[in-house]
């Protein structure tokens, strides 16, 4: 029945992000339950007992309660194998330092040199000088942890930049789960210019970037993570 599919959660969240691209991909219609998951006790009932621990995401199907994302998993045991492959890569590679880059560009102001980029060095010398020292340290660290992820997240770019000679996508010739499950964070990336830079200087991954984030269902998934218009709990798609 239509609307029989509910997923609650946030499509800020990229776990919540991920689910909703494939029931789009699927052309699966569902209900969106928008839930804050950072509002604790307040979050909706019928939520906490779908998932009494309060995680970012439930998907309830009818009378059958699942957590977790739907599959692209391919055909044949060999595509799956290289489908999982690449989701082990970017679970372990890339989403960790992919979020700890954009979460340090959203604390460094645009003015902070990085890469050596000293243009505005002096002036942002200044402007650092002049904050508190409790401030000081947090940009500093900051700028530590852009350069440890800036690092890692180009080492596994470098990657995904010489598979992406060999194949269309990531796990081969199709799209899948293996490209579907880097769109959040890689989209926050592409979102600043200064993690921009990252993916327009490969040019098969920037290839591979313009093709998945053009997506329809990705899309979609992005006109869901403005504020609804209603302030009504249920929205349905």
């Amino acid at each position: 029945m239509p609307g029989a599919v509910k997923v609650f959660g946030s499509p800020t969240s990229a776990e919540v992000a991920r689910v909703l691209a494939c029931l789009f991909e699927k052309d699966v219609e569902f209900q969106l339950i928008r839930v804050d998951s950072f509002r604790g006790h307040k979050r909706m009932p019928q939520y906490l007992k779908l998932q009494p621990h309060g995680e970012a995401l439930t998907f309830e199907d009818g009378n059958v309660t699942l957590v977790g994302n739907p599959d692209l998993i391919g055909t044949g045991a060999l595509e799956r194998s290289s489908i999982e492959q690449w989701l082990q890569t970017e679970a372990q590679s890339f989403d960790v330092p992919s979020a700890d880059l954009v979460y340090s560009l959203a604390f460094l102001p645009p003015t902070t040199p990085l890469d050596g980029a000293g243009a505005a060095a002096a002036a942002d010398c200044d402007q650092i000088d002049q904050m508190h020292a409790g401030h000081r340290e947090k940009v500093k660290e900051m700028k530590e942890v852009y350069e440890r992820s800036r690092k890692e997240v180009s080492k596994v770019l470098d990657i995904y930049e010489q598979r992406l000679e060999e194949a269309e996508y990531l796990a081969g010739d199709k799209f899948t789960l293996a490209d579907l499950s880097h769109l959040p964070n890689a989209d926050r990336l592409a979102g600043d210019p200064r993690s921009l830079r990252l993916i327009e200087s490969r040019r098969n991954v920037s290839r591979w970037w313009a093709d998945v984030s053009g997506r329809e269902s990705w899309k979609y998934v992005k006109s869901l993570s403005r504020p609804p218009a209603t302030s009504s709990a249920e929205a349905p798609f």
